[in-house]
């Protein structure tokens, strides 16, 4: 095991990690763990300094990585308690010289997106699509007013927590996100590359609600083909949305993956499409 201490602590009021890892991404590793003083599961991510590519000043002059900001915003608006919202809540965070290390809760059961997917076959029922999809706009949208754009939703960082019988949808991973207005232009691209908008790729310019519907349909498109998404092949019309789907569903698909990003739906407009509905 290894003790996370700050500076004037007890070793009793630490974390205990074992160095089992259960996510790699981009930005760092990510650990199984539990909090000492009640025995709660938690996750605990290592982020190397030079994998943490934005900071934020809060109100009070403090220099905090966006990761951290962005998930402190999220929580001050609620009881802070873990689990009562689709992100996944940030229990403790430790600045040491070379790293930065996040104490996050980690819902049990559950498993990301993609696991989920696997273990069902490669692809979800329609049925099941939808309830994940409309969780995902509606987390989207409680973003979206919080003003922060994550930037990078995938199947990977979409966990299905499954304590209740029903699949329900949690957010992690904020580590490219930002703070920005809806339709603010970001010339900078973070994310991942094979699931680029084509505003991008045409203009580079991207902003945050239209690049979000864009990678939800991705979510969704992933959730339904057995095969992965990349927006060059699709603009190039190689890769094609099944014609099995009902017909609300492809109209969902063809809305969410609209071109032009002014003309694509905003987040308030797919909640209220008749697929979801």
């Amino acid at each position: 095991f290894k003790k996370l201490k700050r500076k004037g602590e007890t070793a009793s009021d630490t974390e205990q990690l074992p160095t089992k890892r259960i996510k790699e991404s981009g930005c760092g590793s990510v650990f199984n763990g539990y909090r000492k003083s009640d025995k709660l599961v938690v996750a605990i991510k290592h982020i190397p300094n030079e994998n943490i590519y934005c900071t934020h000043f809060d109100e009070s002059g403090r220099e905090l990585s966006v990761e951290v900001a962005v998930m402190l915003k999220l929580q001050s608006g609620t009881s802070n308690s873990a689990g009562s919202k689709a992100p996944i809540t940030l229990l403790d965070w430790y600045v040491l010289p070379h790293e930065l290390i996040l104490v996050l809760e980690r819902p049990m059961p559950a498993s990301d997106l993609q696991s989920y997917i696997e273990r069902r076959g490669g692809s979800l029922k329609e049925s099941e699509a939808k309830i994940i999809l409309k969780q995902l706009v509606e987390a989207a949208i409680h973003l979206q007013d919080e003003k922060i754009f994550h930037r990078d939703i995938k199947l990977e960082n979409i966990l299905i927590e499954m304590c209740s019988g029903a699949p329900r949808v949690r957010i992690i991973d904020f580590g490219l996100s930002c703070f920005t207005e809806t339709n603010s232009n970001h010339n900078t691209f973070y994310g991942t590359e094979c699931h680029i908008p084509p505003e991008w790729l045409l203009r580079y310019q991207y902003s945050a609600g239209p690049t979000t519907v864009w990678q939800l349909g991705i979510v969704l498109f992933e959730c339904l083909h057995k095969k992965h998404f990349n927006s060059s092949s699709f603009i190039r019309r190689t890769i094609k949305i099944n014609n099995r789907l009902s017909k609300d569903c492809k109209d969902f698909l063809k809305q969410c993956f609209t071109r032009d990003p002014k003309e694509r739906p905003s987040l308030e407009q797919i909640h209220l499409h008749p697929w979801l509905n």
